[in-house]
């Protein structure tokens, strides 16, 4: 049952919410605030606890309306297959929801009162996508492709930057937006392999209500958007030069598009894609954290 819990948490992709909280943490001490080991351990357990609860809650859910056992499988989509290889385990991962749930509004209080309650509409949001996405947003299209970024991008690097500061800051926003439009297109294209075993289960995504070919054009329209919006961020505040650096994942979409182009319609030739969308969504709020750190340390 251990490894069945274990398996529903998807621990490798729990590496986004640290790579987005220490983005939001470079920022706020690029601005100025003062460095604390145990604040840092705090807030990456509360975004980590965060996500650990809605992979649980979507494992569960997927295993209770039978998607699990139609969807076919990627090593980066179609959930974690934890539960259709061990059902009696379902139970475990519902307490386990529970439990993290538990533990993030109890951390998410503790924050809250360190930092006023300036940061509470921010949480309820963060929880109501929790709570909410699996079985109601995965049926309205533009919310469902819009939600995952709205949640590891504004919710969390302005968050966290409050948190630091306890001042809410553009440059946070604005940066905010590179991880809201890369994690909405990691998503979309995690949808494609999905698109046949969704549709049974109720679900309306943005690739049901048009097709996968306008899915392509938004992950690519959103691709150009998120190194605008960081360009647009690095002239506007003036940022160091290193933050430019940031830009190298264009080496990364530049071959992820070749190959998208060519094989939507082949759901076995695209975990290479989802790799590198995966690699991109990590590495690119990591860059740009030490491209500020890198500055105040010169």
């Amino acid at each position: 049952m251990t490894k069945a819990v274990f398996l529903a948490v998807r621990a490798p992709f729990l590496l986004l919410s640290l790579s987005v909280v220490f983005l939001g943490t470079a920022i706020a001490l690029y601005q100025g605030a003062t460095w604390s080991m145990f604040l840092f351990i705090l807030i990456s357990l509360t975004a980590v606890l965060a996500h650990v609860a809605v992979n649980l809650l979507n494992e569960y859910q997927d295993f209770q309306s039978g998607l699990d056992a139609m969807t076919e499988k990627t090593p980066f989509s179609g959930g974690s297959g934890a539960l259709p290889n061990n059902p009696k385990a379902a139970t475990y991962v519902l307490n386990a929801f529970w439990v993290a749930m538990g533990a993030l509004i109890v951390l998410g209080g503790y924050l809250i009162f360190l930092t006023g309650w300036v940061l509470l509409p921010l949480g309820i949001v963060g929880v109501l996508l929790i709570v909410f996405y699996t079985q109601t947003i995965t049926r309205l299209p533009w919310l469902c492709l819009i939600a995952p970024g709205i949640a590891f991008g504004p919710i969390m690097v302005v968050g966290v930057g409050l948190v630091w500061t306890h001042s809410f800051s553009w440059l946070a926003l604005s940066l905010s937006l590179v991880p809201f439009f890369w994690v909405n297109n990691l998503l979309l294209l995690n949808q494609i392999p999905d698109i046949t075993a969704d549709k049974r289960v109720g679900r309306f995504n943005i690739l049901m209500k048009y097709d996968i070919q306008t899915g392509v054009k938004i992950f690519i329209m959103f691709a150009l958007f998120a190194y605008l919006s960081l360009a647009i961020a690095i002239t506007v505040f003036q940022l160091p030069n290193t933050v430019w650096l940031a830009l190298s994942g264009v080496v990364l979409l530049i071959p992820m598009l070749n190959r998208l182009l060519r094989c939507t319609k082949n759901s076995e030739k695209l975990p290479p894609i989802l790799a590198m969308n995966v690699i991109i969504n990590i590495v690119t709020p990591l860059l740009i954290a030490l491209g500020l750190l890198w500055s105040s340390i010169e």
